[in-house]
């Protein structure tokens, strides 16, 4: 494939996956205002998003094994926060952005533990072990099979999870 084509997909698939979460968070928005059809058409459009980026992904061969996914995961989620957040982290307190420093941290925080997940799944991918997730609203840190009375990285009540079986 063509250098060219390949940089053109994935703008492709990046911009249709923020389109996507955009979308959620607008009709997550629309429902706090009282107006569930246009929630509802936000969510429409950000699946149709999902899509078109997906078949990004299928064109640029992106999609591997349950295996090389999980250690591509790995691999991505660890660079993410030892790097990338590293380098906004200390960017924000430079600037003095203290409000972007807690997010930045918080971020880096949960990105670790996603690295810690992938790599619990890679070690489990032949057996059949079944694990319930708890994923804090607040933050996004996930917990495996445990529900914490408190998460770990924000300080939020366990009320504040979203339970995943």
């Amino acid at each position: 494939m063509h250098d060219k084509i390949k940089d053109a997909l994935h703008q492709v698939y990046t911009g249709e996956a923020k389109a996507a979460l955009r979308l959620k968070v607008f009709a997550q928005k629309a429902d706090e205002e009282g107006y569930p059809q246009i929630a509802k058409l936000f969510r429409v459009i950000a699946f149709s998003e999902e899509i078109h980026g997906t078949l990004a992904l299928r064109v640029l061969k992106e999609i591997g094994s349950t295996e090389n996914n999980l250690n591509e995961s790995f691999e991505s989620e660890t660079g993410v926060a030892q790097v990338a957040y590293d380098t906004f982290l200390k960017l924000a307190y430079e600037l003095g952005e203290k409000g972007a420093a807690w997010l930045f941290t918080q971020n880096r925080d949960v990105e670790e533990t996603h690295a810690g997940l992938y790599k619990k799944a890679l070690n489990d991918l032949m057996s059949d072990r079944v694990t319930t997730y708890y994923v804090c609203s607040m933050c996004g840190f996930v917990s495996d099979g445990v529900l914490p009375d408190e998460c770990p990285v924000c300080g939020a009540k366990k009320e504040k999870f979203v339970h995943f079986e």
